[in-house]
């Protein structure tokens, strides 16, 4: 199973402790944990199911690439790592 971790920001808005998930996808890996924390689900993703904007995710360090349906591949004991995306100017 992957371990996902959320950032300190959104543990502001919702409960977001560190889980351990089944799923070869990082969608598969996400709706599990969501299933155990329905609220955060609005906080990580829109209401078509894709990351929101102002939101990042790696696995194992890099920057996922499929935004909108999360079928990135997620290692047995990989570390699915999501946070707010920061800009500026």
């Amino acid at each position: 199973m992957a371990t996902v971790r959320f950032t300190q920001n959104l543990q502001r808005h919702a409960s977001a402790p560190e889980t351990r998930a089944p799923g070869t996808t990082v969608r598969e890996a996400l709706d599990a944990t969501f299933r155990e924390n329905p609220k955060l689900r609005g906080y990580v993703l829109d209401d078509q199911a894709a990351l929101r904007r102002h939101m990042v995710v790696f696995v194992n360090g890099s920057e996922i690439t499929d935004r909108s349906g999360l079928s990135d591949p997620v290692p047995e004991d990989g570390e699915i790592f999501v946070m707010q995306a920061l800009s500026g100017g």
